[in-house]
């Protein structure tokens, strides 16, 4: 049965971020501490308004859901308590504040303003952003723990083997379809005079701000990148987090001045630095994109059909074309092979394509050419028109050695270290000051040992 909420170790440090909005959105319950793990104490409030949520979410259980509720945070309590002993593991207020901010944006993307985060949660920002602390900085602990105690867990090709001729036929994973496939993309050319309008309109909106204007207020007005909401903040990066002109431009920052136009593979920018903290700065930008004019589609609709027929007549390869052509770095040097970043390899199920590409893809035969079309660049987030050729295709199984090993060995080791995870459990309930109120003291736990 320990299987089972293993897989949920990470419930609360994960879900606790996410569902704060909830929490802080709801009538206050009435606190009562029923448990205290090492110096971590759990509220019947945590519990009550984690039930809530989960309700709301139509999340269902076959035993008493919040008793659950509260072995996940036990758990989540006991990896802290550790994490707060361990010398090695340290959480810096940098850390907090990036992932708060980073959390602060979701919310504003998800709601449309900084004001409707506000009236949702029945409370300033600031205040949100107090209540948040402890969560994301428990969150940070917890999940360094875990880290730590699985990060010298590794399988070997004999283990996979051996673990893979021990499961049942029922045990054995399916696999779903999985597709590679190469691409050449072009984007629409942009007019020189549209460009020049862009840098303009941006000009005169730094010209306004200097004048006196809200840098924030600008941005939520003009900017069309997606902190728009948020004021125009981005949070705290690092050079290798943003695009090159971008770093370099923010970086160069002095006080509150605002950078000229900056061009960026996203648009054209004007950029304030808000504050610097050792090797990031926060920022906020105004983003703008110069519009693409329907005879500049039409053109590289046209170009990529000549290109796509060329290759079909064997003129020239589809890795020469890629080289040559295409306006995708990701793929053109690897001749136009795509590479799945979930798994840094070259297969791809539906569910992990491009919604155009996905529904091109699907009706190819394999070495089979598409005609152009219209789909969204992952990083630049703007249109581009693909051709794509669909390499191989491998059908929906059963998993085997032979084709599989990757997957089979990365469940090898999600089991391993499940199983680590377990007896470290184990071994900290024995160890760590543990008290749970009376009311609980029915719940059957998945783990033995929390009742003392």
């Amino acid at each position: 049965m320990k299987q089972n909420k293993v897989l949920k170790i990470g419930f609360i440090a994960l879900l606790s971020i996410f569902i704060t909005g909830n929490l802080f959105a709801q009538d206050q319950v009435v606190d009562q501490i029923v448990a205290v793990v090492g110096g971590n104490i759990v509220l019947k409030s945590d519990i009550e308004k984690m039930y809530m949520d989960q309700q709301a979410q139509g999340v269902t259980s076959d035993g008493d859901m919040k008793c659950e509720i509260l072995e996940n945070f036990l758990i989540d309590k006991l990896l802290v308590a550790e994490a707060e002993l361990d010398t090695l593991i340290e959480v810096t207020a940098s850390q907090v504040n990036q992932q708060m901010d980073g959390q602060i944006q979701m919310y504003v993307a998800h709601f449309g303003s900084e004001r409707a985060v506000e009236n949702f949660f029945k409370k300033p920002i600031a205040d949100i952003r107090a209540e948040m602390r402890q969560v994301i900085r428990d969150q940070l602990m917890s999940s360094q723990m875990r880290n730590k105690i699985v990060q010298d867990i590794t399988v070997t090709p004999s283990e996979v083997r051996q673990f893979y001729r021990g499961l049942s036929e029922d045990e054995i994973p399916m696999i779903p379809t999985q597709y590679e496939y190469a691409q050449i993309t072009m984007r629409p050319e942009i007019e020189l005079e549209e460009e020049n309008r862009v840098k303009a309109e941006l000009r005169e909106i730094k010209r306004r701000i200097e004048a006196g204007s809200s840098f924030a207020a600008m941005a939520v007005m003009y900017s069309e990148g997606p902190s728009a909401n948020n004021g125009g903040e981005i949070g705290y990066q690092g050079r290798a987090q943003l695009d090159p002109e971008y770093a370099a431009a923010a970086f160069n920052l002095k006080g509150d001045k605002i950078s000229n136009v900056v061009e960026s593979e996203f648009g054209y920018h004007i950029i304030q630095l808000i504050d610097r903290r050792a090797d990031k700065v926060n920022t906020r930008h105004i983003l703008m994109t110069p519009k693409v004019s329907v005879e500049a589609k039409e053109l590289a609709v046209n170009r990529l059909d000549s290109l796509s027929n060329l290759i079909r007549k064997e003129e020239i390869t589809f890795a020469q074309a890629a080289a040559r052509f295409s306006s995708d770095k990701n793929t053109r040097n690897n001749g136009g092979l795509a590479i799945n970043p979930n798994t840094l390899s070259s297969k791809f199920t539906v569910e992990e394509l491009e919604g155009n590409i996905s529904k091109v893809i699907s009706n190819l035969k394999i070495n089979e050419i598409s005609d152009p079309f219209e789909t969204i660049d992952p990083e630049t987030r703007q249109s581009v028109y693909t051709i794509v050729k669909l390499i191989d295709k491998t059908e929906g199984h059963k998993a085997n050695l032979q084709n599989d090993y990757q997957h089979l060995a990365d469940l090898f080791l999600a089991k391993k270290r499940e199983k680590a995870l377990q007896k470290w459990i184990d071994d900290k309930q024995a160890q760590t000051y543990i008290r749970i109120d009376e009311t609980y003291a029915n719940c059957n736990f998945e783990f033995d040992n929390w009742m003392k």
